[in-house]
């Protein structure tokens, strides 16, 4: 259940979020992309957090796994159910997009802009290098991981934890667009990939070691700055309070 719960999670991440850069892009801008992705983190942080945790990123699933919420053989479940539901979200993308005036090849072309990349390739024109994008992938997914896990933490309030995560995906987004075009999720840019190829599969590397350094980073620091206390997972902390599960069961 838990593992369904990944790819479904994951799958409308990125299929909202590619839909809207894709097919949408030019009415909603680098605002409206950002928005999508985290406002879908939210949704599904709400939706399937209290079955999984809602990781949908395999640098979350990592930070969680080095944080000692999760064991290893489950996420490695994790992860491979996030890069499946990314896949799918991003051929169903292709497929209604190629249901638009350029075709399969002018929908294509709008999910290969929607890749990750660095140097000439998206998003360009103004192209960063290969350092700057390592740097930027590696740090802004080390602020999503550490929100995850502090929002998700024993001491933060239950029940609220996709509020903080979803808004500071929409940030790091904002940020990383201009960059890289804002991963900070290997399976989100997988997913594309697979369909792009070419250059899209020749720099995917980054955008697979950049965000696990990064979950792996902000795992480290928030280690370094909680101190002691009471560790919950994830699942854990998006469920709604006691007194709120005894409420519901006594309307239904």
């Amino acid at each position: 259940m838990k593992y369904g719960a990944e790819l479904f999670g994951t799958f409308v991440l990125v299929f909202a979020g590619l839909t809207t850069a894709v097919i949408a892009g030019g009415q909603v801008g680098n605002v409206g992309v950002a928005l999508a992705f985290g406002l879908s983190l939210m949704a599904m942080a709400f939706t399937v957090g209290p079955i999984s945790g809602c990781h949908i990123n395999p640098a979350v699933t990592l930070g969680m796994l080095l944080s000692k919420r999760i064991q290893a053989g489950q996420a490695l479940g994790y992860m491979i159910c996030q890069v499946i539901g990314a896949i799918i979200a991003a051929g169903l993308v292709l497929f209604i997009a190629s249901g638009g005036p350029g075709g399969y090849n002018g929908a294509l072309a709008g999910l290969t802009s929607a890749c990750n990349g660095f140097g000439p390739h998206p998003p360009g024109p103004n192209f960063y290098n290969l350092a700057s994008c390592f740097a930027a992938e590696a740090l802004l997914t080390m602020l999503l991981v550490i929100t995850v896990l502090g929002a998700t933490d024993d001491r933060a309030p239950a029940g609220f934890a996709g509020i903080p995560i979803g808004f500071i995906l929409s940030v790091i987004i904002l940020a990383g667009i201009p960059i890289t075009n804002g991963s900070f999720n290997p399976a989100r840019s997988i997913g594309p990939a697979v369909f792009a190829r070419g250059w899209a599969l020749d720099q995917l590397w980054l955008f697979i070691v950049a965000p696990l350094l990064g979950g792996a980073l902000a795992a480290g620091v928030f280690y370094a700055i909680r101190g002691a206390g009471v560790k919950i997972t994830a699942k854990q902390a998006e469920q709604v309070l006691p007194s709120h599960q005894k409420e519901r069961r006594q309307q239904a």
